[in-house]
């Protein structure tokens, strides 16, 4: 075989993920692996995935992840051995806990060298097998394929999440005689027993105040139209978790209420407790623990979902309803037809809905006033904000306020890290975003501190010149621990850091950077970010001093 027309591993890796369709790849470069970033950089196969390279593995794994939870397929994300391989760790543990489809592919020493004490040398499966679905080491080139393809296939299989293949450097040397594996058809579920829908339906209609709980595994296009027309037939309420933002249009506003999610204290909380039948549809423990939202036990729990439910003392449901979502939900609301919430109920749930309404308001801003409340900031931002623009949001008190008072109207275009919350996603998932979703306005949201984690993937965003609007809530510390240090012990411990000006700091990216230099100016200066082309970064003073609201325990309950 000419050296023209040799195959090598490298090659395999290629095409099975042309084979899979994979649009782009994210990573960091480095000898163990530089084959295939030849071979991506200049690729033999024109099927072949886009190399968009970073500058830091993690944040390639947190855009892959981005990637994985826009599309519900897998983003993949490529590093080089040693630290290449470490580093993907805290993006891939995030994956598998919030059920974003993510394929990892890092390079290997020699295999000869496995065993060595030599450099990079270390054991890379065993490394990540705690941290996702499927991790695996390639040692025949002939075998790449079909490694690649059940580790892609174990990341879509549900629960969704991270799947890790290690290729020591002569596997993707050397040469490959086999063909890659054929693309497969998605295994389609079917709806749960019908007889299960029926007696659902019938323990709907004798419910006092039946609720929807809707959560991560709801959020897909087919669950969320099915949700939305069970919810247009009978106006059952619902309650989303932070991961089901959006699964409620705007035509049905009337039958949400709110957020549920880290302090059991809002709406959505009171209506859960005042249930006597909750219907947790896709709902993850990892979004917000049983314990939390039912701290008594007491709650009569119904699951609609694509797996079992992990039992634990908090959650225990009368009955699981399992297969595909959309199709069991079809079935049940013909079952409702007709069906309206008991008048007694209804008074309650209206009492509820005023107040979902109307805690959004504003603050008056006073004369000479520089820091911005948080209910200004997220006024600000759903005025200039449409549903088909994503919102990404790192981790920080500002996360709070946005799950708890910015609407969104479609399913994944409010995203949030609420199983690891994990600091500097937000930029990073807003590359993903971009990329996703080219035709409309990306808004990424991080505090001043997560922003850092992260922020070197500016000049990623610069390079694919990604319409990204970056909000950075500006207050000097690590807020979300300081607030509640304060509520804990009178003070705050370990949380400040010295000034940094971000906006400067974003034109030395060759980004536009921005900074609300009075309160006054938020609308203005964020209408000029939202003109701009390219990436933005915005500087928004913040006063977080209402933060202590936001941990105060307004549901008390009687636990023995």
């Amino acid at each position: 075989m000419t050296e023209e027309k040799k195959r090598y591993g490298a090659d395999a890796i290629v095409d099975s993920l042309a084979n899979h369709d994979v649009k782009y790849v994210f990573g960091v470069p480095g000898a163990k692996i530089d084959r295939l970033f030849e071979r991506l950089d200049h690729p033999v196969n024109p099927k072949a995935p886009k190399l968009i390279v970073t500058h830091h593995e993690q944040n390639a794994s947190f855009i892959a992840g981005g990637i994985g939870r826009l599309t519900g397929k897998p983003g993949v994300v490529l590093t080089t051995s040693g630290p290449g391989v470490s580093n993907l760790a805290t993006g891939l543990v995030t994956a598998t806990a919030e059920g974003d489809p993510v394929l990892a592919i890092s390079g290997q020493v020699p295999r000869r060298d496995l065993k060595r004490l030599t450099h990079q040398s270390m054991d890379n499966a065993a490394l990540l097998a705690p941290v996702t679905k499927y991790s695996a080491e390639v040692q025949d080139p002939n075998n790449l394929s079909e490694v690649l393809s059940n580790a892609y296939q174990e990341a879509v299989a549900l629960k969704q999440g991270a799947a890790f293949v290690s290729v020591p450097q002569d596997v993707t040397d050397g040469e490959v005689t086999s063909a890659p594996l054929a693309p497969r058809e998605d295994v389609k579920l079917g709806p749960a027993n019908l007889s299960d829908v029926e007696w659902l339906a019938k323990q709907v209609k004798d419910a006092k105040l039946p609720v929807l709980l809707v959560g991560m595994r709801a959020s897909d296009e087919e669950t969320t139209a099915a949700i939305r027309q069970l919810v247009a037939e009978t106006h059952l309420p619902v309650v989303e978790t932070f991961q089901g933002a959006g699964i409620i249009s705007r035509e049905l506003e009337s039958d949400f209420f709110g957020r549920v999610g880290l302090f059991r204290n809002q709406p959505g909380d009171r209506v859960l407790k005042e249930s006597d039948l909750v219907i947790a549809v896709g709902y993850d423990p990892i979004e917000y623990e049983p314990r939390n939202w039912d701290p008594t036990a007491s709650a009569r729990v119904i699951v609609i979902d694509t797996k079992q439910a992990q039992l634990d003392n908090n959650f225990q449901p009368e009955r699981e309803l399992i297969g595909d979502i959309a199709s069991t939900l079809t079935l049940l609301s013909p079952q409702l037809t007709g069906y309206s919430v008991p008048k007694n109920s209804r008074a309650f749930l209206d009492q509820v809905q005023i107040e979902v309404t109307t805690r959004d308001e504003p603050k008056p801003v006073k004369e000479g006033q520089v820091l911005n409340h948080p209910l200004n900031i997220v006024a600000a931002m759903q005025e200039r904000i449409d549903d088909d623009m994503t919102v990404t949001a790192d981790i920080g008190s500002f996360y709070i306020w946005l799950a708890r008072h910015f609407r969104s109207y479609q399913p994944r275009h409010l995203l949030f890290t609420n199983g690891m919350q994990t600091l500097g996603v937000g930029l990073p998932w807003g590359i993903a975003a971009a990329l996703v979703r080219p035709n409309s306005k990306v808004v990424s949201v991080s505090g001043d501190g997560g922003f850092l984690f992260s922020a070197q993937e500016l000049e990623t965003a610069v390079r694919l010149n990604l319409n990204i609007v970056h909000l950075v809530w500006n207050d000097g510390n690590y807020d979300m621990v300081k607030f509640q240090e304060e509520l804990k012990y009178g003070h705050d411990a370990g949380v400040k850091f010295g000034p940094v000006d971000f906006a400067k700091y974003a034109e030395s990216f060759g980004a536009t950077g921005l900074r609300v230099e009075k309160a006054a100016d938020l609308g203005k200066v964020l209408d000029k970010a939202f003109a701009t082309q390219g990436p933005v970064v915005v500087d928004i003073p913040v006063d977080y001093s209402d933060n202590p609201e936001l941990g105060k325990q307004l549901i008390q309950d009687n636990i023995n």
